[in-house]
């Protein structure tokens, strides 16, 4: 079962909780919760051993952008029998309430994920209407691009979102966003 906690619940307990932030390397590089572990939604699947023997010894708390990818990693988590709090209105929340975001030092900046798939999104409709003006019948990529909306707005899904994440400006090799020493990390 997900349980949704605020930010005037979650902050007295970071002490007692593991924070792990679910969104991609990159957005967590340029600002995440203090003492956040980075284990991206796309590979939870792989770290779910190392999440289950810290949820053995304490709790875990869930975070992303606004708690929409965090609740998906809850709901994923809570199935393979692990219990997970996720925070209402995410990393946004956390620094619109005045706390501090860690950095990971000499981190790039990252368009947040959901302003990566509008511009993707808007620039492909955009195409499929400028095509279909030179080869009639390119609009169905416009159709297909809302079909693809719609679907991911109806299922609470993004695959475009996942395919974003999997690029090389996403997934930036610097301290605190390596999967497998984070992991190594959780296990301690």
């Amino acid at each position: 079962m997900t349980t949704p906690v605020t930010v005037e619940q979650l902050h007295p307990r970071l002490a007692d909780l593991t924070v792990i932030d679910v969104r991609s390397p990159g957005e967590y590089a340029t600002g995440h919760v203090p003492g956040a572990h980075n284990v991206p939604l796309d590979r939870l699947d792989e770290a779910l051993p190392a999440l289950r023997a810290v949820a053995a010894r304490g709790g875990i708390a869930v975070v992303c952008a606004s708690g929409n990818r965090s609740r998906t990693a809850c709901d994923r988590l809570a199935a393979a029998g692990v219990t997970a709090l996720t925070l209402t209105g995410g990393t946004s929340a956390w620094a619109g309430d005045g706390h501090p975001l860690d950095r990971v030092p000499g981190a790039r900046a990252v368009w947040a994920m959901d302003r990566q798939v509008r511009l993707v999104a808007g620039s492909l409709v955009l195409a499929g209407v400028l095509a279909d003006l030179v080869r009639p019948g390119a609009r169905w990529i416009s159709s297909a691009v809302g079909a693809g909306l719609a679907f991911s707005a109806l299922t609470d899904t993004c695959a475009l979102g996942n395919l974003l994440g999997r690029l090389p400006h996403n997934r930036p090799r610097s301290a605190g966003t390596d999967l497998e020493a984070t992991l190594a990390g959780l296990r301690g």
